[in-house]
């Protein structure tokens, strides 16, 4: 006996799927998140259809009008999705009832997945761009609010020169504004509508119509393509990939700021926890959490990549688990996104902390190189000369200001003031406290 899930494709089959086969196969149970989409992919299909006059303009008229009603029985939860019928393409047509059965003329559910997976992708990287630019505004913010304060740079995780702190928070506004812009870059810009299962159809239709009505900029022009191609997908997980490397990168900053042994932040009690053993602990549990889920983010990128990496075209049912790692990504991004930028806007910097840090002569060592190249020293003999220097430093216990002094004179000794120093750092892109300032009004004008 046929069940309901064989009325789209059972009248070749004697027999239908097991209990256990439609369980592993449906895919309802997390595509149904596509059903905006999905009902405007379908729309935008009736009015190509009717345009083309394989609906009536009254048969049209009556499958818009109940996807209208579909949409909005969805959106209030009072829509029951039933597995038998697979995915949210069959429930939505099974529900418009009878009308509903001439809607898949001249469409197979392979460009309609391949459209309602560009449109939910195009309106994911909008969201993704929104909540990016949020956390550049919160680093905005906390660089300008800590605009005077001098921290170690480092390199090697050893101190390395002195920075501004705000320098080093715009770092990371370049790097997600790098991220936007992958997000904003569109490739996806082709309907897929109409190509059908692998070959289109033999029944006239306005593709250019159709794209238009879903705002693409032009129908796809390989119907083989169109319905194998998923880069738009990797596209996107690829994105999220890298802008997760970039928040972990940034946690893994604040924690160790935080940590007794830098000491230069303090994080707000909401976005920390306690130790259940230890009462002294404060942990930055969501800086940890935020550098743990990029590993996420990394595994749904290859495990697209791996399904995508040996089909034959066009087609094949592999690509079903193309979408749990999509959804997955698009909403692990933007919980990320969202509560680092509200936890950078709870951060205190403790000034005192960062700039005894920064204090630390040794940071000022290439100064003293660069003391002696104006003074027509070639590089390389500086460079030996002031290591040799450091190496007394270090051996003698006396600081390098006192050694550099006796050895080159006062002016030597004078290399070593910080505020100087940053002072001096005038080159496009260096952290003088005057290019800072500027790059803070340049990001100003461009998040406003």
């Amino acid at each position: 006996m046929k069940n309901s899930s064989q009325r789209t494709w059972g009248g070749r089959f004697a027999d239908g799927p097991t209990a256990a086969v439609k369980q592993f196969s449906e895919s309802v149970s997390f595509d149904w998140r596509l059903y905006q989409h999905d009902i405007a992919g379908s729309v935008a299909h009736a009015k190509g259809l009717a345009k083309v006059g394989i609906l009536t303009k009254a048969e049209a008229g009556k499958i818009v009008r109940g996807l209208r009603a579909i949409e909005k029985r969805i959106a209030a939860g009072k829509f029951v999705w039933d597995p038998a019928l697979e995915d949210v393409h069959m429930n939505i047509e099974a529900a418009l009832g009878p009308v509903g059965r001439k809607l898949h003329t001249a469409r197979s559910r392979n460009d309609q997945v391949a459209t309602d997976l560009r449109l939910w992708v195009r309106d994911a990287r909008v969201q993704a761009v929104h909540a990016l630019r949020q956390l550049l505004r919160s680093l905005v913010w906390l660089a300008e609010k800590n605009v005077t304060v001098v921290i170690p740079g480092y390199t090697h995780l050893q101190r390395a020169q002195p920075v501004l702190l705000a320098h080093h928070l715009l770092a990371y506004v370049e790097m997600f504004h790098r991220d936007c812009q992958r997000f904003i870059i569109n490739t996806n810009v082709e309907s897929p509508l109409g190509s059908g299962a692998i070959a289109g159809s033999t029944l006239k239709l306005d593709r250019e119509f159709v794209a238009r009505e879903l705002f693409f900029a032009g129908p796809t022009q390989n119907s083989m393509d169109a319905v194998a191609d998923r880069d738009f997908v990797l596209d996107f997980l690829f994105t999220t990939a890298v802008t997760g490397m970039h928040l972990s990168r940034l946690a893994e900053d604040l924690i160790l700021w935080s940590t007794a042994e830098f000491g230069f932040i303090r994080i707000g009690d909401a976005y920390t926890t306690g130790s259940s053993l230890m009462p002294q602990k404060k942990n930055p549990d969501v800086a940890e959490l935020t550098r743990g889920k990029t590993g996420r983010l990394y595994g749904n990128l290859i495990a697209v990549l791996t399904v995508m990496k040996g089909l034959p075209l066009t087609y094949n049912r592999d690509m079903q688990e193309d979408k749990e790692p999509l959804f997955d990504s698009a909403d692990t991004l933007l919980a990320t996104l969202r509560v680092m930028a509200d936890m950078l806007r709870n951060v205190q910097v403790n000034q005192a902390r960062c700039e005894a840090a920064a204090g630390d002569p040794m940071l000022l060592a290439t100064d003293l190189v660069d003391f002696l190249v104006k003074q027509g020293m070639p590089f390389r003999q500086a460079h030996h000369a002031i290591g040799a220097l450091v190496a007394e430093s270090e051996k003698t216990g006396q600081p390098l200001p006192q050694v550099a002094g006796r050895k080159y004179g006062p002016a030597a000794a004078r290399v070593f003031d910080v505020r100087r120093a940053l002072a001096a750092r005038t080159a496009v892109g260096a952290p003088s406290p005057k290019n800072v300032r500027a790059q803070l009004a340049r990001w100003h004008a461009t998040l406003s």
